[in-house]
């Protein structure tokens, strides 16, 4: 779904960005699979708690606002490109969410991307 400039990304990719933006940390856990992971610049992150962890420390807990500008959809992968603003980091980043039916498998944010 897209909505004015937004570009259509999945469901799960929605509710991941709106749970971030709308400070919602069980929705955000809620988003992946029970063995999906969260893998920072190689740091990785894995299950609700390790997922719950990362949303207290880089994202929900710092205040974070994210805006997908680009996405591309090949399978179960979906590339973005997204601005994040917070107390932790500001500007852009790559990525790439690994779907599993209706949740999120995997989040990852390469180095230098």
């Amino acid at each position: 779904m897209s909505t004015g400039d937004t570009p259509a990304v999945p469901a799960p990719v929605e509710r991941f960005v709106a749970a971030i933006n709308h400070a919602d940390t069980d929705a955000f856990v809620a988003c992946f699979t029970e063995d999906g992971y969260v893998d920072d610049w190689g740091r990785m992150l894995r299950g609700p708690a390790g997922v719950r962890g990362w949303a207290g420390s880089d994202a929900i807990g710092a205040g974070a606002q994210m805006t997908i500008l680009s996405a591309e959809t090949a399978g179960d992968t979906v590339t973005t490109r997204f601005a994040w603003r917070s107390r932790r980091f500001n500007g852009e980043s790559t990525g790439i969410f690994t779907l599993d039916g209706s949740k999120i498998a995997g989040f990852a944010i390469p180095p230098h991307g």
